[in-house]
């Protein structure tokens, strides 16, 4: 006989062995479903948080490799190939990883299930449907689970093909791309990254292309920069580089160094700055900025990220220095300003020495033809002097002039003159000066008849007579 107290009244009851089993019995079935459930519950929650963190892990891990791998794509072809097959390695590794603990966790539940079944075996037939009941919700729930896995599975899968595909549209954009392309590319981007940063931090500076050719080169873009005052106090010579991956002859940086200097002097820039995606492994210019003005002055070789940075370095230790280069400048425009006041003071002294030179050319040579004009008029003075005296001596001979001496070849006037200055002997006193012209005259009219008939007799010239011959040669020595 057992005895039971009753927890409402404490009142005692006294039962035989058997019903005291089966009410143990069936208190121990109750808590026994209770804690079954609850078992079962709490390894549910258990697994399906295990399994979202493991796919959430799985899924950032993911994501973050495929990132990774786009980083590595822009740098070497082979490295992604190998990174691709890597990442589907791991990918397979994990998901199998992933599904062997899956079937291990539902193998350990049906051994679970198993035993709860052998400790339920001697249970009631309610027991019995209970626990397949639970072992069918359990069931149902794993295959949610596995459908679930799979649908996660199969998007992610989907979208591992995404990437892959934009993976490959990547590598056949840089396969189709040209080489002028690939170079305007990187072109435009470092224009993109300037215009970024260009009102906040540059908005009175100059950054354009470089389309002077003139010299046979030019750069790719210079960058200036002037005070308020306008003293210029940085400037920069930019070149951009890039090749494919699949280029044959590759390209290093030291083949640009010296057309890039001899472009920086050409156009008169202080520094010159190489930004190039040649030579993807050299850990050299991978590190950062590179200075190379041991080879080239002012030179240096930087990777796109370092573009901005190098820039606003440049720039704000050039600024630095804008003070001493204006007091330059200033001192500069002082020797300027007696530069040319020198000049000027030449250009005075040569111009009025040239000026002077003239006038005394011009004297000289007004000396020369007033000399010239003194020896005309004196010429003038001689031939003058010269005509007078000739002029006296045919006033003189004039004077000299006779009836006798012209009629002494004409012995017919002689005779008449005779005649007639015996026959009018007061007449011919009168006369005076003017007998001769009137005794001619007279003379010739009372030439006989005779006398006229015979000119050949009158006109034939006769020698003159010796005293006429020295009286002519005394005249022309007197003309001379």
């Amino acid at each position: 006989m057992q005895e039971i107290k009753c927890p409402n009244c404490g009142e005692l009851f006294h039962i035989d062995a058997s019903k005291y089993e089966q009410i143990v019995q069936q208190v121990r079935t109750i808590e026994f479903n209770t804690e079954l459930s609850n078992r079962e519950k709490s390894i549910s929650k258990q697994k399906d948080l295990e399994w979202e963190q493991k796919y959430r892990q799985l899924r950032f891990e993911k994501d973050d490799r495929i990132k990774d791998l786009e980083l590595q794509l822009s740098n070497s072809e082979t490295d992604k190939q190998l990174a691709v097959s890597e990442t589907e390695r791991k990918k397979d590794e994990q998901l199998q990883k992933a599904l062997d603990e899956k079937n291990t966790a539902l193998q350990e539940k049906m051994l679970t299930i198993k035993e709860l079944e052998a400790q339920l075996s001697n249970s009631e037939t309610d027991k019995k449907l209970a626990v397949s009941e639970a072992v069918r919700e359990k069931e149902s729930e794993i295959t949610e689970l596995k459908t679930a896995m799979s649908e996660k599975q199969k998007q992610f899968e989907i979208t591992l093909k995404a990437k892959d595909e934009t993976i490959g549209q990547y590598r056949d954009f840089k396969a189709r791309l040209s080489t002028k392309m690939i170079g305007e590319s990187l072109e435009q981007h470092c224009l993109d990254q300037f215009n970024t940063f260009r009102a906040v931090a540059f908005p009175n500076a100059y950054f354009e292309k470089d389309n002077d050719a003139r010299s046979g080169s030019k750069g790719d873009f210079i960058f200036r920069e002037s005070s308020p005052s306008g003293i210029e106090f940085i400037s920069i010579m930019f070149e951009m580089k890039n090749e494919a991956d699949t280029t044959a002859t590759k390209h290093k940086n030291e083949d640009f160094f010296q057309k890039l200097d001899k472009d920086r002097r050409e156009k008169q820039c202080e520094y010159a700055v190489l930004v190039s995606m040649l030579e993807p492994d050299s850990e050299l210019y991978n590190n950062g900025i590179v200075d190379v003005s041991h080879r080239y002055e002012k030179m240096y070789v930087i990777r796109p990220q370092f573009f901005i940075p190098i820039l606003s370095l440049l720039r704000n230790a050039a600024r630095n220095t804008l003070d001493v280069r204006q007091e330059l400048q200033e001192a500069r425009h002082q020797q300027v300003d007696i530069e040319n006041f020198q000049s000027n003071l030449n250009d005075f002294k040569e111009k009025f020495s040239r000026n002077f030179k003239l006038a005394s050319q011009k004297f000289n040579a007004a000396i020369d033809e007033i000399d010239k004009a003194i020896a005309r008029l004196n010429k003038v003075k001689e031939e003058l002097l010269s005509s007078e005296n000739q002029l006296r001596l045919a006033n003189d001979k004039a004077e000299d002039l006779s009836i006798k001496k012209l009629a002494k070849n004409a012995p017919s006037l002689l005779q008449a003159y005779a005649a007639q200055e015996s026959a009018s002997p007061d007449k011919q006193k009168k006369s005076g000066a003017n007998a001769p012209h009137e005794t001619f005259a007279s003379a010739a009219g009372a030439v006989p008849a005779a006398s006229r008939e015979t000119p050949s007799a009158a006109c034939t010239p006769a020698e003159p007579p010796a005293a006429e011959i020295r009286e002519s040669s005394a005249g022309t020595a007197d003309d001379k």
